[in-house]
C-alpha cells in the first residue's frame, strides 16, 4: 500500500521531530544525571560497538530487517515496520545511513544508560558526531536512539 506523497512527508516529519525529542531528552537526563554506574566491561564496550557497527552494516546493504533487529522496543513500536525504519533513516539521517567514514570513540555507561559517540563523515565530507543510546536487550545490546549534530570539532 503506497501513502500520498503529502502525507508520507508529514510522517516523516513527524517521527523525524518524535524521535529526535525523545532522544534528546533521554541524552539530556542521562548527561545532566552525575555518573555513578560502574565502568562497561571490555566485553560489553566491544558489544556495544558491534550493535552500532551491525546496524550500520544493514544500512549499508539495504537491509531493512536485520537494520530493525538491532532497535529496542521503544524504537520499534514508534516506528512499527523495518521498512518505515529504513526509509526514516534514509531521509532524517542520511550521514548515518551512508556514512563516508567512522570512528567510535569509547562507550559511556550513566547510570545505566550507555552511549556510544561516533563521529562519522558524509559523502561531502562534512563531519557529524552521532550519539547512540542502548540498553541491553535479551540477545544482547538495542538501540534505543540516536542524535547527530554536526561536529564543527576536531575528529579522531
Amino acid at each position: 500500500m503506497t501513502h500520498p506523497p503529502a502525507l508520507t512527508s508529514a510522517l516523516t516529519r513527524f517521527l523525524r521531530r518524535l524521535g529526535c525529542g525523545l532522544a534528546w531528552a533521554a541524552c539530556a537526563l542521562a548527561l545532566a544525571a552525575p555518573a555513578q554506574a560502574a565502568p562497561l566491561s571490555a566485553a560489553d564496550e566491544q558489544a556495544v560497538r558491534a550493535a552500532v557497527q551491525g546496524q550500520l552494516a544493514a544500512f549499508a546493504a539495504d537491509d531493512a530487517a536485520l537494520a530493525f533487529s538491532w532497535a529496542a522496543p521503544n524504537v520499534r513500536e514508534a516506528l512499527g515496520t523495518a521498512a518505515g525504519f529504513l526509509a526514516m533513516v534514509r531521509e532524517a539521517y542520511p550521514v548515518v545511513y551512508r556514512p563516508a567514514s567512522v570512528a567510535f570513540l569509547k562507550p559511556d555507561n550513566k547510570d545505566g544508560q550507555v552511549f556510544q559517540r561516533v563521529q562519522m563523515v558524509d559523502a561531502a565530507g562534512e563531519a557529524w558526531l552521532a550519539t547512540y543510546s542502548l540498553q541491553r536487550g535479551g540477545k544482547g545490546w538495542l538501540i534505543t536512539g540516536c542524535v547527530v549534530v554536526a561536529n564543527k570539532g576536531r575528529m579522531a
